[in-house]
């Protein structure tokens, strides 16, 4: 009898929690990031966080900054520092569409989620805009009435 495989499912993806919530999200982009071997095993083990994380653009290139990945447990003297800054990986259009976009003014770049496709890292980046607080209690709102609306369809009797 073979061993079970372990849940392909189970730390694939990280998300950003606090991006929907505090901004809209007018764009998104998959990124590569440039990793190092350490920070690729603390990834699938699921110990890396975005919340603060943000993309910036520097030299024709755009970097993530505050992306925290965890030092890998097992690692030797070569691993990696835990708040580096990583490079996206992206086309030369989406770089200078982005970079346009971030120079106007008025919007971020922020990594939605991080995950695996196939064997390769991915980011998810988005261009965002900032929401009002009026904004978030708005969204608010419409998700408890929607909350609200599903409950009621579930417990409606049939006819």
């Amino acid at each position: 009898m073979a061993a079970q495989k372990k849940d392909p499912g189970r730390y694939t993806e990280i998300r950003n929690a606090k991006a929907l919530r505090d901004y809209s999200v007018d764009e998104r982009f998959e990124a590569g990031i440039q990793l190092r071997g350490t920070e690729v095993k603390s990834i699938r083990g699921g110990k890396a966080q975005i919340s603060d994380a943000f993309g910036k653009v520097e030299q024709g290139e755009i970097w993530l900054h505050n992306a925290h990945i965890e030092q890998y447990a097992f690692g030797n003297i070569y691993n990696h520092e835990a708040k580096r800054i990583r490079k996206l990986l992206l086309h030369k259009h989406q770089v200078r569409k982005i970079a346009e976009a971030l120079a106007a003014g008025g919007r971020a770049l922020i990594p939605l989620r991080l995950y695996f496709k196939e064997a390769l890292v991915k980011v998810e980046v988005a261009l965002c805009t900032g929401k009002k607080l009026f904004d978030k209690r708005e969204t608010l709102k419409k998700k408890v009435e929607m909350r609200e609306v599903a409950k009621e369809l579930k417990y409606r009797p049939r006819r």
